[in-house]
């Protein structure tokens, strides 16, 4: 699987969708959804899945360089329901079709989610493999050079693969994604409770071989996990760079965090979310650092937290190649 700097063909997105999620906040998180889509299409096409009927008010917020197909779907969180493409040693690329229930049957239906990986691979024109275990997208973080970096807190849940150890897990993820070896991190966040501690909301992978990885203060419930995370990607032989910067939002009377490592790497970009906080700033200043090459572009995400997560969450890359 190459590392998400890797070039894109294009980015697959799904339309908002579940409204007993999003509640009144539909509209606001459509014109997230739109504005991340259109921050893309400035770096390369986008694929936007539509439900039947939908696809005319998704085209209608979108820039021209945002394709819409229609098809059932029952959410839009496309980076753990979506295909992962993956090259198969020859040359050609092929869509992985992973289990998927929901977070744990979380949300219900999830039928149509369990089959969009397969329907979008016949939209790209790409064989589909199905892979016998239950992994979101979201669960997972790859360097392109032979290492995937995971959390037990998601992976070894019992809602996912009640019948699978962890050496087995381990196994299927070496072989499905042509890895040599997994890093075990151990908690992602506390306020990260519908994922269970999906790694995209706590650790990248950066094309200086470094790795970016969220921190927290003394104070805040994430430290003592955010210390012993950083203790082990050092122990794996990583030089740690550190996010410092979390911010919480409102939704009504809710309040989610806003997750900057839940950024989104794409052709000489990097999609932030913007929680329109204090912390904005510092966090666009440490992706600069992180990404030298990379063109910042903050986009709002206030209401995609409330969802429950942000624009990594909502995005799957393509591979070029």
């Amino acid at each position: 699987m190459p590392a998400e700097w890797a070039r894109h063909e294009r980015t697959l997105m799904a339309w908002p969708v579940r409204a007993e999620l999003w509640g009144e906040w539909l509209p606001a998180a459509e014109d997230e959804y739109a504005a991340t889509a259109n921050a893309i299409a400035a770096f390369e096409p986008v694929l936007m899945v539509a439900p039947p009927g939908g696809g005319d008010r998704a085209r209608s917020r979108c820039a021209a360089r945002v394709e819409v197909v229609e098809m059932p779907i029952d959410d839009s969180w496309l980076r753990d329901s979506g295909p992962v493409i993956v090259g198969d040693g020859n040359g050609r690329r092929v869509a992985l079709d992973f289990g998927f229930n929901a977070w744990g049957r979380k949300f219900k239906p999830f039928d149509e989610d369990a089959r969009v990986a397969g329907r979008i691979a016949a939209v790209l024109g790409l064989p589909a493999r199905v892979v016998d275990i239950v992994l979101e997208g979201g669960s997972i973080a790859v360097d392109g050079g032979g290492t995937v970096l995971t959390t037990e807190q998601c992976l070894l849940h019992p809602n996912r693969n009640p019948g699978l150890d962890r050496e087995q897990i381990e196994a299927v993820l070496l072989e499905a994604l042509g890895a040599t070896r997994v890093v075990w991190l151990g908690q992602g966040l506390v306020e990260d409770r519908d994922t269970d501690g999906h790694v995209d909301m706590i650790a990248a992978f950066l094309p200086s071989g470094r790795v970016l990885l969220q921190d927290a203060p003394p104070q805040d419930p994430n430290h003592e996990h955010c210390r012993e995370n950083a203790d082990r990607l050092r122990a794996a032989g990583f030089e740690v760079e550190l996010m410092p910067h979390l911010a919480h939002v409102r939704a009504g009377e809710a309040e989610s965090a806003l997750s900057y490592m839940n950024h989104y790497v794409c052709n000489g970009g990097v999609i932030l979310p913007l929680a329109g906080a204090a912390d904005d700033d510092g966090a666009v200043e440490t992706l600069r650092r992180a990404y030298p090459e990379h063109e910042v572009v903050g986009v709002p995400a206030g209401t995609i937290a409330f969802g429950g997560g942000g624009p990594h969450c909502i995005t799957q890359q393509v591979p070029s190649r």
